[in-house]
């Protein structure tokens, strides 16, 4: 199983950005899909989660409204675009794969840093 995240960057505040999940090795459709983040000196943060076939969204209240979540299983993707980012949004972002549900393990992936600075 992997999960390769992709689009993490340097951006001015205000701007955006979008990241990219995409998963091999595992059938994405019965995971729950999450993306987590972490700032130098702090703990892993839930950001955004979507279930499965999308029933259910939620989103950590420091990015709703600007951050949207979603997947298109057939192409195996999960994607958070970011909008209107802050400096307090800097961190390296991990997607995450949970698979507990049906019985299904758990994984990360590698982690993408994202930067807001002007």
């Amino acid at each position: 199983v992997q999960l390769a995240e992709s689009g993490g960057g340097l951006v001015q505040p205000g701007g955006s950005l979008r990241l990219s999940c995409v998963a091999s090795g595992l059938r994405l459709s019965a995971y729950v899909m999450s993306w987590y983040r972490q700032a130098p000196g702090s703990g892993r943060e839930l950001v955004a989660t979507i279930t499965s076939v999308g029933g259910t969204i939620e989103y950590a209240d420091s990015v709703k409204g600007r951050f949207t979540i979603f997947r298109d299983d057939v192409k195996k993707t999960v994607i958070l675009q970011m909008n209107s980012l802050k400096p307090e949004d800097t961190a390296v972002y991990y997607c995450y794969a949970d698979g507990s549900t049906v019985h299904a393990g758990r994984y990360w992936g590698q982690g993408t840093q994202v930067t807001v600075s002007s």
